[in-house]
Protein backbone atom coordinates (compact mmCIF):
# COMPACT_ATOMS: atom_id res chain seq x y z
CA UNK A 1 0.00 0.00 0.00
CA UNK A 2 2.75 2.28 0.98
CA UNK A 3 4.36 1.53 -2.32
CA UNK A 4 1.28 2.85 -4.30
CA UNK A 5 1.04 5.90 -2.31
CA UNK A 6 4.90 6.62 -2.78
CA UNK A 7 4.40 5.79 -6.64
CA UNK A 8 1.13 8.34 -7.65
CA UNK A 9 2.75 11.41 -5.59
CA UNK A 10 6.23 10.74 -7.50
CA UNK A 11 4.08 10.21 -10.50
CA UNK A 12 2.09 13.63 -10.03
CA UNK A 13 5.82 15.58 -9.06
CA UNK A 14 7.16 14.18 -12.02
CA UNK A 15 4.10 15.61 -14.41
CA UNK A 16 4.29 19.13 -12.33
CA UNK A 17 7.95 18.88 -13.14
CA UNK A 18 7.33 18.38 -17.37
CA UNK A 19 4.43 20.60 -16.80
CA UNK A 20 7.64 23.52 -16.10
CA UNK A 21 9.34 22.44 -18.95
CA UNK A 22 6.39 22.79 -21.16
CA UNK A 23 5.81 26.38 -20.05
CA UNK A 24 9.46 27.00 -20.33
CA UNK A 25 9.22 26.19 -23.92
CA UNK A 26 6.10 28.23 -24.70
CA UNK A 27 7.94 31.27 -23.11
CA UNK A 28 10.84 30.45 -25.06
CA UNK A 29 8.98 30.55 -28.22
CA UNK A 30 6.55 33.45 -26.86
CA UNK A 31 9.14 36.15 -26.15
CA UNK A 32 10.78 38.39 -28.94
CA UNK A 33 13.76 39.49 -27.19
CA UNK A 34 16.56 37.61 -26.29
CA UNK A 35 16.84 38.37 -22.69
CA UNK A 36 13.13 37.43 -21.92
CA UNK A 37 13.74 34.24 -23.92
CA UNK A 38 16.88 33.64 -21.64
CA UNK A 39 14.98 34.43 -18.91
CA UNK A 40 12.15 32.39 -19.37
CA UNK A 41 14.44 29.40 -20.58
CA UNK A 42 17.05 29.44 -17.04
CA UNK A 43 13.67 29.71 -14.74
CA UNK A 44 12.20 27.22 -15.93
CA UNK A 45 15.04 24.74 -16.17
CA UNK A 46 15.61 25.16 -12.74
CA UNK A 47 11.98 24.80 -11.71
CA UNK A 48 11.78 21.73 -14.19
CA UNK A 49 14.73 19.74 -13.14
CA UNK A 50 13.81 20.46 -9.42
CA UNK A 51 10.44 19.23 -9.40
CA UNK A 52 11.70 16.47 -11.42
CA UNK A 53 14.64 15.39 -9.03
CA UNK A 54 12.33 15.59 -5.84
CA UNK A 55 9.85 13.24 -8.22
CA UNK A 56 12.82 10.99 -8.71
CA UNK A 57 13.49 11.19 -5.58
CA UNK A 58 10.31 9.98 -4.03
CA UNK A 59 10.21 7.32 -6.11
CA UNK A 60 13.63 6.04 -5.35
CA UNK A 61 12.76 6.40 -1.67
CA UNK A 62 15.65 7.77 1.11
CA UNK A 63 18.90 5.69 -0.04
CA UNK A 64 22.03 6.46 -1.65
CA UNK A 65 20.88 7.23 -5.07
CA UNK A 66 18.57 9.54 -3.52
CA UNK A 67 21.58 11.17 -2.39
CA UNK A 68 23.04 11.52 -5.68
CA UNK A 69 19.95 12.94 -6.82
CA UNK A 70 20.01 15.49 -4.37
CA UNK A 71 23.21 16.18 -4.88
CA UNK A 72 23.00 16.80 -8.68
CA UNK A 73 19.55 18.91 -7.33
CA UNK A 74 21.70 21.50 -5.86
CA UNK A 75 24.50 21.09 -8.43
CA UNK A 76 22.13 22.52 -11.15
CA UNK A 77 20.16 25.27 -8.69
CA UNK A 78 23.61 26.36 -8.20
CA UNK A 79 24.69 26.22 -12.10
CA UNK A 80 22.21 27.15 -13.98
CA UNK A 81 21.11 30.74 -12.60
CA UNK A 82 24.88 31.50 -12.65
CA UNK A 83 25.15 30.40 -16.90
CA UNK A 84 22.45 32.05 -17.62
CA UNK A 85 23.63 35.23 -15.99
CA UNK A 86 26.56 35.35 -17.65
CA UNK A 87 25.03 34.35 -20.59
CA UNK A 88 22.74 37.60 -20.45
CA UNK A 89 25.78 39.58 -19.47
CA UNK A 90 27.43 38.71 -22.68
CA UNK A 91 24.69 39.80 -24.63
CA UNK A 92 24.40 42.72 -22.99
CA UNK A 93 28.06 43.43 -23.57
CA UNK A 94 28.02 42.72 -27.21
CA UNK A 95 24.69 43.66 -28.55
CA UNK A 96 24.86 46.94 -30.56
CA UNK A 97 21.33 47.36 -30.57
CA UNK A 98 20.21 47.11 -27.12
CA UNK A 99 18.67 50.42 -26.83
CA UNK A 100 16.06 49.84 -29.15
CA UNK A 101 14.65 46.74 -26.51
CA UNK A 102 15.27 48.55 -23.03
CA UNK A 103 14.86 51.60 -21.73
CA UNK A 104 18.09 53.52 -20.38
CA UNK A 105 17.70 55.41 -17.15
CA UNK A 106 19.84 58.19 -16.72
Amino acid sequence: MLDWIRFIVGAVVLLLGLAAFALEVFGSYRFSFVLNRMHAAAMGDTLGIGISLIGLIIFSGFNFTSLKLFLVLVFLWFASPVASHLIARLEITTDEDLEQFCEIRK
